[in-house]
């Protein structure tokens, strides 16, 4: 396994611990970014930390290959991506942030004969 790909499913790995100490309800979308880590692994066939066995709940001494199939399960149904400032818990949003989008007046005039 090429060391970058190694050094990247790590930061994966730290983040998803961190994301997985957030509550499910107040919890954001997993990032993007871990689907490109996860398949840059996809066929490493070296052991994981236990550690992170545990996390993904695989048996301890699985592969690399074994997390990245586990950690593409986790984010298989996931259909949006957290905002910037949503990691790893969904921003608070303030009623001041919200703001009203009124309709715009129409000009179809380039459209009439």
């Amino acid at each position: 396994m090429h060391q970058a790909a190694g050094l990247q499913f790590e930061r994966v790995m730290d983040e998803l611990i961190l994301w997985h100490t957030v509550p499910e309800d107040e919890r954001s979308p997993a990032p993007a970014w871990w689907w490109g880590p996860a398949m840059a692994v996809f066929d490493a066939h070296e052991p994981m930390r236990h550690a992170w066995c545990c996390e993904l709940g695989l048996d301890e001494g699985s592969s690399f290959a074994e997390g990245a199939r586990a950690l593409l399960e986790l984010l298989a149904e996931q259909t949006s991506l957290p905002c910037s400032d949503d990691f790893p818990r969904k921003a608070a949003v303030k009623e001041d942030d919200v703001r009203e989008l009124h309709p715009q007046p129409s000009d179809n005039s380039a459209f009439q004969p």
